[in-house]
């Protein structure tokens, strides 16, 4: 059975993609078999056969050079870009939390080290109807501890403490950050990581710069994050 370890984020569209993308990276690099899953994946495109394309999946491929397939990578897919839970009002196809785990069962049977990515925010349904499942369902049915990845710009602060302090009241293991879209040198970004660690207790794991195409991070300390 492989290693594993579930990234989240502070909100949509913090980077939580690209940074997973960069750590799978760094894993496979170092040697070992490293792999991707997520439980349901919404704003997708069609092919011209009219088959979905995981986008996030995808990407992090393009950005790991793993060759793992897209088919192994995520068992729900939607078009719509909303949450899961409306999507699959829409469209049909509901998460079941058991096929979830089933093909979270099988990539870690093939793999060294699975890297688990979230939907969203921390808070986000993944299906609510007469079954209700949320994210920190996922997380805690697969036993995952969680690094949570945020952007490093103004407002920051706010979201990466209350995420921790929802995730902490939800007994969610949380083994450090990952600040993205980092300046070197901004005086406010630079506090605002400082502050984050100060209100949080946490560790800053890495800063992310645009356009980094390393995770600035030993491996070693990469990987001793996952269980």
């Amino acid at each position: 059975m492989s290693k594993s370890l579930f990234v989240t984020g502070t909100g949509t569209d913090v980077g939580k993609t690209y940074v997973t993308g960069l750590v799978i990276k760094k894993l496979a690099k170092s040697g070992v078999r490293a792999a991707y899953y997520k439980a349901a994946m919404s704003g997708n495109e069609r092919r011209a056969d009219g088959t979905l394309i995981p986008g996030d999946a995808l990407s992090v491929k393009e950005v790991s050079g793993i060759s793992q397939p897209l088919e192994e990578m995520c068992p729900y897919i939607y078009e719509n870009a909303y949450s899961p839970h409306l999507a699959a009002r829409i469209e049909g196809g509901p998460v079941e939390l058991s096929v979830v785990q089933e093909g979270f069962c099988r990539v870690s049977g093939a793999y060294d080290y699975v890297t688990v990515e979230g939907s969203g925010g921390i808070l986000c349904p993944i299906r609510y109807d007469e079954e209700r499942i949320m994210l920190e369902d996922v997380i805690k049915a697969l036993d995952l501890s969680c690094l949570l990845v945020a952007d490093a710009g103004l407002g920051t602060i706010n979201s990466v403490a209350l995420t921790v302090e929802y995730m902490r009241a939800r007994k969610l293991p949380i083994v450090g950050l990952i600040f993205n879209c980092f300046h070197p040198g901004d005086v406010m970004e630079e506090d605002n990581i400082r502050m984050c660690e100060e209100l949080t207790g946490l560790k800053t794991l890495a800063c992310v710069r645009e356009g980094d195409r390393e995770l600035p991070m030993e491996t070693e300390a990469l990987r001793a994050l996952y269980n």
